[in-house]
């Protein structure tokens, strides 16, 4: 589940290593420069990029589940977590367990029955976040965050990379939750480190959080009219008022609407009620007309099962 992940290690916390003169060492691509008199040195780490002061050391710029796995296909459970961040502190020669992780990204990849455009079309709006729907994917915007859904083996081909088995020739939507930054405040610790990723209450609560924020999002015609069931006028009507109220974004929505039209002189106290009578009495009645639609419920189903086993 966890992919990028970023970390921050002050000096301080590393007695008796000189950052400058010791890392360097085990990077590729050295280069040196000067900002404000300070001497800062950024190599790579086969594809994550590091940086180092004489004050701290910052990991960022790549995957890390790419660079412990080969790809970002499969994520990093909280077993392979903590191996992972056990063998970048053996590559440097520092604790990362005692680094503060700076971002976060909680990803899964979904071979899914239909491309991921369809999918795309049934997720609304989501509370305290701005939807931004691209050519290659959609997006939520958050104060400290973003949510990510798109497709991944496009991605991936654009970035000339080849597509791993059991993925390849199918098509697989990626979900993902980035926490860029206040990530002590977001998780309500006094910091987040490289050793708490693998704790199993954090990472239980991370992953319940990437389902619920997932299930938050207003699912857009999320039912289809069963038109088998069918077979008198007075159905019609009901599935009539049915696909109005789903087209609305639902019943609640629907009655906000109406009360809003009242207030605003449009309806009169009656025909106010009238019609909110029609919506709740053909809602009562909806089950047997609808059935849930087809691609929702299988990304629903598919979020349920990444969590279902915490690893």
């Amino acid at each position: 589940m966890y992919d990028t992940v970023c970390f921050r290690l002050l000096q301080s916390e590393v007695a008796g290593v000189d950052f400058l003169t010791e890392l360097p060492c085990y990077l590729d691509n050295v280069g040196e420069h000067c900002y404000g008199g300070d001497v800062i040195i950024t190599g790579s780490l086969n594809g994550l990029s590091v940086s180092v002061s004489r004050y701290q050391m910052k990991v960022k710029d790549g995957s890390l589940c790419k660079w412990y796995l080969g790809d970002n296909y499969r994520g990093l459970g909280r077993g392979s977590m903590q191996r992972a961040v056990e063998k970048l502190s053996d590559t440097l020669h520092v604790p990362i367990d005692k680094a503060a992780v700076t971002r976060l990204d909680v990803a899964q990849n979904f071979i899914t029955k239909y491309p991921p455009e369809v999918y795309f079309n049934h997720l609304g709006l989501l509370k305290h976040a701005t939807r931004l729907q691209e050519p290659n994917g959609l997006y939520y915007s958050q104060k400290a965050g973003r949510l990510c859904f798109y497709d991944k083996n496009r991605e991936q081909k654009s970035h000339k990379e080849l597509v791993p088995e059991p993925y390849s020739g199918r098509y697989v939507l990626r979900y993902e939750q980035r926490y860029t930054s206040r990530l002590a405040a977001q998780f309500k610790v006094c910091e987040v480190t490289g050793a708490m990723l693998y704790d199993e209450d954090f990472y239980i609560n991370l992953l319940d959080r990437w389902k619920q924020t997932y299930k938050a999002i207003q699912k857009i015609n999320d039912i289809t009219l069963n038109f088998q069931a069918m077979k008198k006028k007075q159905q019609l009507y009901i599935m009539g008022v049915l696909s109005l109220v789903e087209r609305t974004g639902g019943q609640l929505q629907m009655i906000e609407q109406i009360k809003e039209a009242q207030k605003r002189g449009e309806l009169s106290k009656k025909q106010a009620y009238d019609l909110r009578q029609v919506i709740n009495e053909a809602c009562k009645l909806k089950d047997g007309f609808t059935v849930k639609n087809e691609a929702v419920k299988e990304l629903d189903g598919k979020v349920d099962a990444a969590v279902k086993f915490y690893r």
